[in-house]
This record gives structure tokens, sequence and C-alpha cells, in this order.
């Protein structure tokens, strides 16, 4: 009896996260599903079934292959740029140096900012002719350039504002597991004349692995839900240069109101986030060495 008050005790006090976590996370995705299969709904025109033509108009934009290829190469440069950047931010404030305080402080700070204010301030540095990065460039004598407004250099730019804003981030989580970490296992690798790359190599990395593995996850979504800075940056531009996934998802449902298409978008697009995680979790966490 004891038992059975318990379980509906629990129940009880799970029972509003979990009908919050239904009514925003599980019945959006089951209906975002449905509406994939319907046409989108005109005026006094209801919508109708029209099975996977929404896909079929999907595998045909050219626009839409353009937005993964851009989020592909962008996932591929921040993800491992901002967290090889956070590791190597944790490893040195976790040093005992002057003003140490002071770096970590400096280091999470564009954490804290938001992501607009972010896309401003990086927006003043790129502006051409007398931005910031402009002016460092006259100073070398270099000619200005207009790093948002090329094609060839729009998708880069965005990246650098996205490994800036990231590795602080990832950095605290380092920086709280190597304080986690045994002082006596440098101290034993001191005695037997390990150098600092075999202690790190040996020692550091293997025990770091499951904060690796969550900051991996975390940039893998952050890499294929970035949204924010490109309405300031480029909006997508020029001619689709650096426009990602979520952000066509945004134009093709509030700025086309094809919301249909727009639900297709969403489902591929959470297929793959889920694909990925399921394979982080289950293949990469058997590399995992947990304490």
């Amino acid at each position: 009896m004891t038992d059975s008050r318990s379980s509906i005790h629990a129940w009880l006090l799970l029972l509003p996260a979990l009908l919050l976590l239904i009514a925003f996370t599980h019945y959006p995705a089951v209906q975002t599903l449905i509406d994939s299969f319907y046409s989108t709904p005109r005026g006094g025109r209801a919508a109708v079934w029209v099975g996977p033509e929404n896909y079929q108009i999907m595998v045909e934009d050219p626009v839409f292959w353009q937005a993964v290829r851009n989020n592909l190469w962008f996932a591929a440069f921040t993800i491992p740029c901002s967290i090889g950047l956070a590791l190597l931010m944790a490893l040195w404030v976790n040093e005992r140096i002057a003003g140490r305080a002071f770096l970590r402080m400096a280091y999470f700070t564009p954490t804290v900012l938001p992501m607009i204010a972010v896309a401003n301030i990086w927006l003043f540095f790129y502006t051409p002719h007398y931005g910031l990065l402009a002016q460092i460039m006259d100073v070398f004598g270099l000619p200005s350039s207009n790093w948002l407004g090329s094609p060839r250099t729009a998708l880069g730019a965005v990246t650098v504002v996205a490994i800036w804003k990231e590795a602080g981030f990832f950095m605290i989580f380092y920086l709280a597991a190597l304080q986690t970490l045994n002082p006596s296992l440098r101290e034993a690798a001191a005695i037997e004349g390990a150098s600092r790359w075999t202690f790190f190599r040996r020692v550091q990395w293997p025990l770091l692995m499951p904060t690796t593995l969550f900051v991996l996850v975390n940039a893998f979504i952050n890499a294929f839900r970035m949204v924010d800075h490109l309405f300031v940056l480029t909006r997508g531009g020029p001619n689709n240069a650096s426009t990602l996934l979520l952000y066509h998802l945004y134009e093709v449902g509030f700025s086309f109101w094809d919301t249909a298409y727009a639900a297709a978008i969403t489902m591929v697009l959470v297929a793959v986030l889920a694909g990925i995680a399921l394979v982080q979790f289950f293949v990469l966490d058997r590399r995992v060495h947990y304490k």
C-alpha cells in the first residue's frame, strides 16, 4: 500500500512537467508531421491531403539544397573549432596564472551577451571602409573588403561569429570538469616525468570524454539551429550564400506563408538532429570513460 501511494505521489509531482512536455513538444511534433502531408490552407480553401508532395518539392528545391550545403559547411567548421578553442581556453585558465579570474570573465562574456547584440557588434566589425576590420586593414595598407556582402566570405564571416559566441560557453563545462580531476594525478605524472602533452593525452583527455560528448551534442544542435545572427548580419544573402536550414525554414513559413512545406522541412531537420543524437549517444558513448 505504501509503495502504491509513493508511486501515485511521484506521478502527481511529475504531472505538471509531463503535461507541459506533451503540450509544447510532443503534440506540436506530431501535428507538424501530419501537416507536412497536407497542402497549405489559403483563404477560404482548407488544407487537403497531398501525400509526399511537399517532400518532393523539397527534393527539387535548389534553395533547400543550398541551405543544406551551407549548414554542413557551417557545422564542419563551428563544431571542431569552438570545441577545440573552448578546451584550450579551459586548460589555460585552469592553471595558476596572473589575472586568471579576469581571463575567465573575458572568455565567458560573449556567452551572456544577447544574440542580437553580438550580431550588431560584429556587424560594426565587418562594415566596409569604417568598420573595425577595415580600419585594421587600412593600417597595414590592405584594401577594405565587404565581408558580409560577398558570396565568397559571407558564410565564413557568420561562422567566425558563431565560434566566438560558443567557445566561451563550452569552456565553462571543460573548466568545471578539469577542476573535478584529482590533483594527485598531476603529481603522479610529474613524478613519472611525463610531459604536459603526455599528461593531457593519457590522463586528462580520456577523463574529459563525458564532458566532450555533452558539448559535442550541444554543438551539433547549435550548428543546425542558427538563425538569430543571420537576421542582423546577412539575411541569408547574398544570393543565399549564407542561408542555413533554420533560416530557410523561417522564410518559407513566415515570409512565403507556405506552412505545409515548412512543416516538411521541419521534419527533415528534426530527423537529422535525432539521428545525430542517437549516433553520438549509442556509438560515441561506448568510447567514453566514466569515473
